[in-house]
């Protein structure tokens, strides 16, 4: 703000362009079971990058729900959710 008016505008939403983590959201959104198994044994990330693509999609997931909370939203989105958390707690 500058003499209060906006004067300058950050946008956030390329942060994550170069992350690795990015490029893994299609582990939830994709693959399911077995070949999510074998996606996360090809790639070959570490457990960092893993642990940051869960967040991305886990954030991903979530404000879908927030945008558009009805029951095509939810059937969508929370098995994403529910497999991210498993995929937390057998991986850390």
């Amino acid at each position: 703000m500058r003499d209060g008016r906006l004067s300058a505008v950050i946008d956030f939403g390329t942060c994550g362009v170069g992350d690795p983590a990015c490029d893994l959201v299609i582990a939830w959104t994709l693959f399911h079971g077995r070949s999510r198994e074998v996606f996360r044994d090809r790639v070959q990330q570490d457990a960092d990058t893993w642990a940051r693509a869960r967040g991305w999609v886990l954030w991903k997931a979530l404000i879908s729900l927030g945008d558009d909370a009805h029951d095509i939203a939810w059937a969508l989105n929370a098995p994403i959710i529910e497999e991210v958390i498993a995929d937390h707690e057998r991986f850390g």
